[in-house]
């Protein structure tokens, strides 16, 4: 994964929000959380949280699987850029064909 995947947040707000002409200050109160919660996510400064997931979900007519693939999408690519140690593999594929073939 090279590029960079959209956040749900640039999802959120180039999808939905700019289009309707919903504030984050609305779609909060009509979500029932506080407008930092939407206003983090858009500014991709908080994650789209099960909970949330569920209410951009109902609100939208989206799923709430929409909204968490999303954001796992970026937290996986977030990991893999950042400076970690290397782990080898403890599998072999050399091994595993050997084990499979005999």
């Amino acid at each position: 994964m090279k590029r960079k995947p959209t956040s749900p947040g640039e999802i959120l707000y180039e999808e939905f929000l700019k289009p309707l002409g919903i504030s984050q200050k609305e779609l909060a109160d009509h979500l029932g959380c506080d407008y930092k919660v939407i206003n983090r996510i858009v500014n991709e400064n908080a994650s789209v949280t099960p909970e949330i997931a569920l209410k951009l979900g109902a609100a939208f007519n989206t799923t709430p699987d929409f909204w968490l693939n999303a954001q796992m999408a970026m937290d996986l690519w977030s990991l893999s850029h950042r400076k970690r140690a290397k782990i080898r593999p403890l599998i072999r594929a050399r091994r595993l064909i050997r084990k499979v073939t005999h």
